[in-house]
């Protein structure tokens, strides 16, 4: 996203003449269709009816990418940067935009235009330029929020899910994994608390959660995601999660958050509301982590049936655990001796280490 912040006066005048003055700051793309429309109702020289937002994930290089979009759209383009690009002609604005990421490039092309079949027109000849996609189902949509000195911000890009994690990396769940989450997705409470230290596979349970929600949705699900505090010191996030398209909401590292209201937490009052509150998630899912030691110390209101599906502890692999996931991944001869407990991520990195040790010699 292209940030930017300027003045500028005299643009247009409306009505009676009056002189124009705005104060923009944010993005370019936006910035130039908002002054277009004021164009438009001072001369009516240009007008787009229709409005597309298109989103893909490409094998391609994004660089690459962009400069067959520039050249080969038929259309006037405006590199703002290696990975963002501006395109123009009668009827017809793009703004295009991309992350590169390891092995695939997230994308994001904002179509303008004043005729739907004009729009579909520069749509499709733009995703035959891009080629070869990954399918949506198999990613899921990131809505970053963060908070910076000018008040909240967001970066937005795709993520592909990864394969389900085995069953033994999580013992405490009772169940299989899949069951677990497909129980979890099926049921009508809002909240999910995943509570343990680092490295005992929270997060990587919360990305098995958002690949289902793909799947059973078929196209990416999209989720507003936050481990910024002063993100969640006001309404605006909330009134986005409650008024917007999102699928779920994940809030990590949320220690300040779940502590109970009786000791100061002046902030819970707002996922109360969207989790089986006043105003109801509608089936969308809220989903906290935690390094909380214990389950008491979070907010009774927040974990009542009804409005918390569970509150699932992680903890390291004890022996027989971590022997039983080394089996399932047919490691068993990596196992160190005299191990009495490991956490996941650790355990991981040992097989890894392991692994890439056997292979150079």
């Amino acid at each position: 996203m292209n940030r930017f912040k300027f003045d500028l006066e005299g643009i247009s005048t409306l009505g009676e003449g009056f002189p124009l003055r705005l104060s923009l700051q944010g993005d370019l793309a936006q910035t130039l269709i908002q002054l277009r429309a004021i164009q438009t109702f001072d001369t009516r020289a240009m007008s787009y009816a229709i409005q597309r937002t298109v989103r893909c994930a490409a094998r391609r290089p994004i660089d690459e990418l962009f400069d067959d979009l520039a050249l080969h759209m038929g259309m006037t383009a405006h590199r703002v940067h290696a990975t963002s690009l501006l395109l123009d002609a009668p009827g017809v604005f793009i703004s295009a935009s991309g992350r590169r990421k390891i092995d695939y490039g997230s994308l994001t092309f904002d179509f303008w235009a004043d005729t739907l079949q004009r729009l579909e027109c520069a749509r499709d000849r733009m995703l035959r330029l891009v080629g070869e996609q990954l399918a949506r189902r198999e990613m899921f949509t990131i809505d970053w929020h963060f908070h910076q000195a000018t008040g909240l911000s967001s970066a937005s890009f795709d993520e592909m899910a990864d394969p389900q994690p085995f069953s033994e990396a999580y013992p405490t769940l009772g169940e299989p994994v899949a069951a677990f989450v497909a129980r979890y997705l099926g049921s009508r409470e809002a909240v999910l608390i995943l509570q343990g230290p680092p490295g005992t596979g929270k997060t990587r349970l919360v990305r098995a959660i958002l690949a289902a929600l793909s799947a059973r949705k078929g196209d990416s699900a999209r989720v507003l995601y936050t481990a910024d505090q002063r993100a969640l010191e006001n309404d605006e996030i909330f009134v986005e999660f409650i008024t917007g398209s999102h699928d779920a909401f994940v809030i990590e590292d949320a220690d300040h958050l779940l502590m109970a209201r009786a000791n100061g937490n002046a902030d819970l009052h707002r996922f109360l509301a969207i989790a089986d509150g006043v105003v109801r998630a509608q089936g969308r899912k809220v989903i906290f982590t935690t390094n909380l030691p214990n389950v008491g110390d979070i907010d009774d209101a927040l974990v009542r049936p009804g409005r918390c599906f569970a509150t699932v502890r992680t903890r390291a692999l004890e022996c027989g655990e971590a022997a039983a996931l080394a089996a399932r991944l047919g490691a068993d001869s990596l196992m160190p001796a005299g191990l009495r407990s490991i956490s996941l991520a650790a355990f991981y990195k040992l097989i890894d280490d392991a692994r890439a040790a056997a292979t150079s010699r």
